[in-house]
């Protein structure tokens, strides 16, 4: 199979996280009364947000509050708002190593490169300003998770990638990310390749529990694969 398109993850995957959604995500709750562990928000990574917050109130709110749709934007607004300022001026932002090269590389080869997430446009804008992989013109497209009706585990924003790529055989296409959400919205796309990251929030054992087709520890090797 001749891949036309990759479909890479952001956090974790391609850019580099130290528990940084994490600990937002942490935050944004304690503000809220909610106390939640690190494990517990490395749970809900890669899925969208505001679907990530009702299921950490699920699980750890305790209180007699009523878990609404008002709260739960609450709550996802102050983390919305500390992800920005993180992306825009935190010195640790940045790509993890050989991205940029890696992307260059699948290029030259003809393949399309595509990014998507579990945060929203608002997030999303500025850290791909920041990393400037759209200056370089070294990805084709991004799409976020508000802007299509399921985000992951959902194959909703392969679909929209692969539309606005030109691409219509989805065994076309490549499905990167490192967590349990990836590879299963990479299966629910039936992607001809779905590769695991080990690096970023989930260990490759939690990662072999959803079947990807590969592991790779660094984006760089996933040259291999499709060569």
């Amino acid at each position: 199979m001749q891949y036309q398109l990759v479909v890479f993850d952001l956090a974790g995957t391609t850019v580099k996280d130290n528990k940084d959604v994490h600990r937002v995500l942490q935050h944004s709750l304690r503000k809220h009364g909610v106390e939640i562990s690190i494990g517990d928000a490395n749970e809900v990574m890669g899925i969208p947000k505001p679907v990530a917050i009702e299921k950490l109130l699920d699980k750890r709110y305790m209180g007699g509050k009523h878990i609404t749709e008002t709260w739960i934007e609450e709550i996802h607004r102050h983390f919305v708002e500390e992800m920005i300022r993180f992306y825009m001026a935190d010195p640790s932002v940045g790509e993890k190593p050989g991205v940029s090269e890696t992307f260059r590389k699948l290029k030259e080869k003809g393949i399309k490169i595509a990014v998507n997430t579990g945060f929203d446009r608002r997030i999303t804008d500025p850290l791909l300003n920041r990393l400037g992989w759209l200056d370089d013109n070294l990805i084709d497209f991004s799409v976020t998770s508000d802007e299509v009706p399921n985000g992951r585990p959902h194959a909703d924003m392969i679909f929209k990638a692969m539309r606005e790529t030109g691409v219509t055989d989805p065994k076309a296409v490549v499905k990167v990310g490192d967590t349990q959400s990836d590879v299963q919205e990479g299966h629910a796309a039936a992607c001809g390749l779905v590769v695991g990251v080990t690096s970023g929030a989930f260990s490759a054992e939690a990662l072999l529990k959803e079947n990807p087709h590969h592991l790779i520890d660094q984006i760089p090797a996933l040259l291999d694969l499709i060569d």
